[in-house]
């Protein structure tokens, strides 16, 4: 319980103030089910690495045996007879033969197949690191979308506000001439029916926002009820710094790695071993075909072996290396091409909103002072209801397009800082 009030606390602070785009990206990031998988890439990979350094520990095996053979190792009938004269039973191997025993092997120098293995896993784990970031970077998208989704939203509800006020001031003064015998009840009825479209609109939009801060607040891990409107860009930086090209050096990192472990296999090994056991017969053939009972034996050594195998398959094994090369530095062209023609698009919807939003000013500029004037003009009965209500309308409308451009504006430079990650 205590925790949770903690929890509660702690976000207090941000609740009253608001949630940013960045607040909320990292959230997101954090809430994701796919961050789980870093630190399981990272255990995975100390998991390898510590099972390769075991290689270099000595290898023991424990082996048993019980044979019963067809034929054994005999003396001739001549020599046996002559044993006999002398009073000597050479009885020969016996058919029935045992061992139980003990090898160890401990290598001592492997040309340095271990250690390239070793740094094959970390290239491996880098690669998969890397993949992981490039899908969790895609969640800044999807909260882009959603956050300047909810502002627009917002901005909309706000306008839609002022129109209602303005509508219902309007709806007084209808009425007020309606009770004074200078308007007909069909023209308070008109305001009347356009105040209530507004407030039907309001609902809409209402529960727009609602299903949105739902929306964002599950992927975010956060209850997000008050998006903070992020600042415009001045400037952008053109470096690029994608996650994407990161996973294409770790491929290339990895195809390295895997090329110096092709070298390694090539190298002789050098390891020392032991072996001990206890049967019938054991090194010592003479005494055993004279008495068949079990002895202790044991023999040391070293051992160089050197495996030509991997010269049959090195050619092939160096192409496919180079084809996963190729592939990543085709991956990486293809995605720098794809992310200029983005942000050629980027900045001339840039410009096209700058301009638009100067043109929108203009435009609530005049159409505030000809509904403004269209007011006094209902007023000395001039016009009609029906004119005023157009150029409520229309001065309504000209704020939603602004609206919409600052919103755009905002949302495609943040879209320009996702392409290049600065």
């Amino acid at each position: 319980m205590m925790k949770r009030f903690f929890i509660l606390f702690a976000w207090l602070p941000i609740w009253a103030a608001g949630q940013s785009l960045e607040e909320c990206q990292t959230a997101a990031e954090r809430n994701y089910p796919l961050i789980r998988q870093y630190d399981l890439v990272a255990r995975t990979t100390d998991l390898t690495l510590s099972s390769i350094q075991r290689g270099w520990l000595p290898q023991l095996s424990v082996n048993a045996q019980v044979s019963y053979q067809s034929d054994v190792t005999s003396w001739p009938e001549q020599i046996q007879a002559m044993y006999q004269q002398a009073g000597l039973d050479m009885k020969g191997l016996d058919r029935l033969q045992y061992r139980v025993g003990l090898d160890l092997n401990q290598p001592v120098y492997d040309g340095g197949v271990m250690h390239s293995r070793q740094r094959v896993t970390r290239a491996e784990g880098e690669v998969q690191a890397a993949q992981t970031e490039v899908t969790l970077y895609q969640v800044r998208q999807r909260v882009n979308e959603l956050f300047f989704s909810l502002l627009l939203v917002e901005e909309q509800l706000r306008l839609n506000s002022e129109r209602t006020f303005l509508l219902q001031e309007n709806e007084k003064t209808v009425t007020s001439l309606y009770n004074r015998g200078t308007a007909s009840e069909s023209e308070v009825q008109t305001i009347r029916a356009e105040v209530l479209d507004a407030h039907r609109q309001q609902t809409t939009l209402t529960s727009q926002q609602r299903v949105l801060q739902r929306m964002l607040s599950l992927f975010c891990g956060m209850e997000v009820t008050k998006p903070v409107k992020p600042e415009e860009w001045s400037s952008l930086s053109e470096e690029l710094n994608r996650p994407e090209l990161k996973l294409v050096e770790a491929q290339l990192r990895l195809a390295n790695a895997q090329e110096r472990a092709l070298n390694s296999a090539l190298t002789p090994r050098l390891s020392v071993f032991a072996s001990g056991f206890y049967g019938y017969p054991g090194y010592n053939l003479f005494h055993d075909m004279m008495h068949r009972n079990g002895t202790l034996n044991g023999i040391v050594g070293a051992r160089l072996t050197w495996s030509l195998s991997p010269f049959y398959t090195r050619r092939n094994d160096r192409e496919k290396i180079q084809v996963q090369r190729e592939m990543a530095e085709t991956n990486r062209e293809l995605f720098l091409f794809n992310t200029r023609l983005e942000r050629t698009r980027q900045d001339e919807q840039t410009e096209q909103y700058h301009q638009l939003m100067r043109d929108d000013e203009q435009i609530i500029t005049l159409r505030t002072a000809i509904r403004q004037a269209a007011e006094s003009k209902m007023k000395n009965g001039i016009i009609s209801v029906n004119d005023l209500l157009k150029e409520i309308n229309s001065e309504a409308a000209a704020r939603v397009q602004l609206s919409i451009h600052e919103i755009e504006l905002l949302k495609n430079q943040y879209d320009q800082r996702f392409t290049t990650n600065n």
